[in-house]
């Protein structure tokens, strides 16, 4: 009889002592990607440049904080023969997903310091980018061309998608005030790089796609667009 209890409780210890370490390599790894998410202090941003002269936009910036309120400006042309309207400023919000992405990518680059550019020569040159991060305990900077760290790369790659999907909020903003014929161009092309993956925060620019599509005056086409996009996003975000 003892020893039939001995045996349960020593089963008992070793079922449990295989489910602890399993529990805690789960806790592990759950509470790593977390941390990405809650470990941004308040007030922490995150924030991009781009200087490239002829290209349209030649600058713009973009930051981002914990909370998700961010920040776009940029100059320069809306189209390669158009003239250059007056700067462009937005506000607006980022998604948690989004958020949390641009801070657990700053963190795995360590917040930008040290040597961020390749260095090499013999690259073309995209633009001069410049990345920043700031809260209570840091302020770091770091400008390049391109750069091998694989996380700068994929912030990079999510605040120029980001740009993408701005402008082409700044563009339908102008068209819609003074060359409606021109929206449904904009429009089409900016449904083919939805799908493509290419834009990000699509939501961002709600605003002026619903103005499109409750405006009688444009084309009903142009506004069978706006309102796909907006179906798109509200799918997107969840809602």
């Amino acid at each position: 009889m003892h020893t039939a209890r001995r045996l349960f409780f020593a089963s008992m210890l070793h079922s449990f002592s295989k489910g602890s370490v399993l529990l805690l390599v789960l806790l592990a790894f759950f509470g790593a990607q977390w941390s990405y998410a809650g470990s941004a202090p308040p007030g922490a941003k995150v924030g991009f440049a781009l200087d490239f002269p002829n290209s349209i936009p030649d600058h713009y910036m973009i930051s981002v904080a914990a909370d998700g309120q961010a920040t776009y400006d940029s100059t320069g042309k809306l189209t390669p023969e158009g003239e250059t309207p007056e700067p462009f400023h937005l506000d607006f919000q980022v998604t948690p997903a989004t958020t949390a992405k641009i801070f657990e990518l700053s963190a795995k680059a360590k917040y930008f310091e040290g040597k961020v550019d390749s260095g090499k020569k013999n690259l073309a040159w995209t633009g001069q980018k410049t990345l920043t991060y700031k809260d209570g305990e840091r302020n770091t900077r770091a400008e390049y061309n391109y750069s091998p760290n694989v996380s700068v790369q994929q912030v990079t790659s999510i605040f120029q998608n980001l740009s993408t999907t701005l402008e082409f909020g700044r563009r339908l903003h102008y068209y819609h005030h003074y060359q409606k014929l021109a929206l449904d161009d904009e429009l089409k092309r900016m449904e083919e790089m939805n799908r493509g993956g290419s834009l990000v925060e699509v939501q961002a620019v709600a605003p002026i796609l619903r103005e499109i599509t409750n405006d009688t005056t444009v084309m009903n086409v142009a506004r069978a667009r706006a309102q796909r996009l907006l179906a798109a996003t509200a799918t997107a975000s969840g809602h």
